[in-house]
């Protein structure tokens, strides 16, 4: 027999085999927990507590109760017998969600061991909703509604277990084990592989917004933007000196193009875990970074986790436990240049730690900014049970590593007084965003297909709570710079790249026919040229150009910038974001907003030089030939190799910025 018990703000639900508590969390949000333990679990992983009030009453009785917060409400239903408890939410009276029945409770827990159980929360489709998310992969899926999604982290994909519906509202799935989330025509379904219970929290508001603004005070908001950080990065794979790194630095001081950060990328170190320069290649990293410090250009870092047993630190992380261990078997989850493992970020002990090493081969000499690769982990195979954290088995909190990760640095560079911190990563979840991460998509190729895929990365980012996002401009691998095909590729991408949250160039461009080794026997050699007058004549004044007019829209970027850091709105929106009302919105995957004040359509094929563009409601001026146009109607616009298309909201002051 269940029993319903009803609390001032909140519902508990007890049968054989179930406890459900159902809960306000903060305003307009509901927080659902359930296990077949005994007791329910108060880990609240990333999540944060509430910090604004609920607006909470419950009533009922022992077969039937609601649970009402501000604008979204639940209602739990007894199964009568052989069924569990059913569940509906409602956004001001109107059904959102309903859980479907699947049977007696046991269905959706099915026990793997302990207190551990592969749960499932399912759900009714929705006919007409449009669902957006889920982090970010190689597809060309937008609108993840009829698609099926793996939770699980690897190179170019992350997965951030969050949606946001057209029906007006959010849902968060509170738990990092890798699974399964399907929002196909015929259910909504979250899996995760191994966990103790279910807990997700569906929230609720007007608008895009408003939705937006409530998940980040569930996970947490992005810090003040660096100003610098709006400008132009170079990076490639990879400068292999200090000298070579300085020659390009000079260079593109010496052309007057504007440089806001030079990468240094991996190994410029002497092992693998050991994170310090290499110094015969890297002899004197104080002289670099002041003379980089005099050109106004910042340093960035690259730092991976992968640790072996020559490097200097391994025995002492290894013998405190600092490591991911192994289940079954010893080290050994990453085979490059000898099997490697990984730091456990998630053992208080190893951030102050790696801080102490990073600060006295790095921070001191005057470099603040790192790159956070191989932050998924990198692991093979991905058999995330035979992981184990100081957290617990990787079967149930393997998503968590790039948080822990970037908290090291981010809590490292706050030690030491720092306020101004992005950390470039290539994997994120959700509370991600509050640690300064700038995530990008991975080793992606250097194709269109790659390029139209990012716009879909970038977009799906932003409506998981990350608006600093970025891509490697012109792709990461495979690229002939000699190529027609590839340097109309780069011009399409830089394109893409300044109406991208950060503007970074990099990748490992093929090396070239007569390419000279400047320094042969280094363990890993550099790839092609990729300074912008590596592409060709004619592409070097267009690409100097777009980064020209980068540093003009900077004032508006950061403008921006600072909305995201209080509000959690990104720069980089869907057209929906503002356009709520518009249902053609919900169908654009190939053009966004950039602010609410500029509409940027990217040309997204070879050979393509012109394409239709969706103006919403407004006037909007198009930045080429200045011509204004009415809203709600799609047009053809043209954009030769040097052009873009872009249009501004018509009063706009940021027009001025392209003329």
């Amino acid at each position: 027999m269940a029993k319903i018990t009803i609390l001032e703000d909140k519902i508990i639900f007890e049968r054989r085999d179930e406890l459900t508590v159902i809960e306000a969390y903060g305003a307009n949000c509901l927080r659902y927990r359930s296990t077949r333990n005994i007791k329910l679990s108060d880990e609240n992983w990333t999540l944060l507590p509430p910090t604004t009030k609920a607006d909470c009453k419950t009533f009922g009785n022992e077969r039937e109760a609601t649970i009402v917060n501000g604008d979204i409400s639940a209602t739990i239903r007894d199964g009568f017998g052989w069924t569990g408890a059913s569940i509906s939410y409602f956004r001001k009276g109107k059904q959102i969600l309903r859980s479907r029945d699947e049977g007696d409770p046991v269905t959706r827990f099915t026990h793997l061991g302990g207190n551990n159980y592969q749960v499932k929360a399912i759900f009714d489709s929705n006919p007409g909703e449009h669902i957006y998310g889920l982090g970010q992969e190689q597809e060309d899926q937008f609108d993840r509604k009829g698609c099926t999604c793996n939770i699980m982290h690897y190179n170019t994909k992350s997965t951030l277990p969050v949606i946001y519906s057209s029906l007006g509202y959010g849902f968060l799935w509170n738990n990092p084990a890798p699974g399964r989330c399907e929002t196909t025509f015929n259910h909504t379904m979250w899996v995760a592989d191994s966990a103790y219970q279910i807990d997700y929290l569906v929230y609720v508001g007007d608008t895009p917004a408003d939705i937006m603004k409530i998940y980040c005070d569930l996970t947490g908001y992005a810090p003040k933007f660096p100003d610098w950080a709006a400008g132009f990065w170079q990076s490639k794979l990879r400068y292999e000196s200090q000298e070579d790194l300085l020659e390009v630095a000079r260079e593109y001081k010496k052309r007057g193009i504007p440089l806001a950060a030079i990468v240094i990328d991996y190994f410029h170190w002497t092992e693998q875990g050991e994170w310090k320069f290499d110094p015969n290649l890297w002899p004197d990293p104080k002289a670099m970074c002041d003379e980089l410090e005099s050109m106004g250009v910042k340093p960035v870092v690259s730092i991976w986790p992968t640790i072996n047993p020559k490097s200097e630190n391994y025995h002492a992380m290894d013998n405190e436990n600092m490591l991911v261990r192994t289940e079954n078997g010893q080290y050994g989850i990453f085979n490059f240049y000898g099997l490697q493992t990984f730091i456990d970020p998630t053992n208080p002990k190893t951030g102050p730690f790696v801080w102490s090493k990073v600060r006295e081969n790095y921070y001191k000499y005057g470099i603040k900014n790192f790159w956070l690769d191989e932050a998924e982990p990198e692991v093979h195979p991905q058999q995330f049970g035979n992981l184990r954290f100081y957290i617990g088995n990787g079967a149930q909190t393997a998503l968590l590593y790039p948080y822990y990760y970037a908290k090291i640095f981010y809590d490292g560079l706050r030690s030491e007084g720092e306020e101004d911190i992005i950390i470039l990563t290539r994997a994120a979840y959700p509370g991600s965003q509050r640690f300064g991460s700038l995530v990008w998509n991975g080793d992606i190729p250097s194709t269109f297909k790659a390029l139209r895929q990012s716009v879909t990365s970038g977009l799906s980012m932003s409506m998981c709570g990350i608006p600093w996002w970025n891509s490697d401009i012109g792709g990461f691998h495979s690229a002939d710079i000699e190529s027609d095909y590839f340097r109309e590729l780069i011009v399409r991408w830089f394109q893409f790249g300044l109406f991208s949250p950060v503007m970074r160039l990099h990748g490992a461009r093929n090396r070239t026919k007569n390419q000279v080794d400047r320094h042969p026997g280094v363990k890993e050699r550099s790839g092609g040229d990729n300074e912008i007058w590596s592409f060709g004549e004619r592409n070097y004044p267009i690409l100097k150009n777009i980064i020209e007019l980068r540093e003009r829209l900077k004032p508006y970027i950061l403008k921006y910038m600072d909305i995201a850091s209080k509000t959690g709105s990104p720069i980089m929106r869907p057209m929906f974001y503002d356009f709520y009302d518009d249902e053609i919105c919900y169908r654009l995957d190939d053009q966004y907003m950039f602010g609410e004040d500029i509409l940027f359509a990217p040309i997204l094929e070879q050979g393509v030089t012109q394409r239709s563009v969706y103006l919403p409601e407004g006037k909007w001026v198009n930045v080429n030939d200045k011509k204004t146009y009415e809203g709600r109607q799609m047009i053809t616009a043209r954009a030769e190799l040097h052009e873009f298309i872009a249009f501004v909201r018509s009063g706009s002051e940021v027009l001025e910025v392209f003329s």
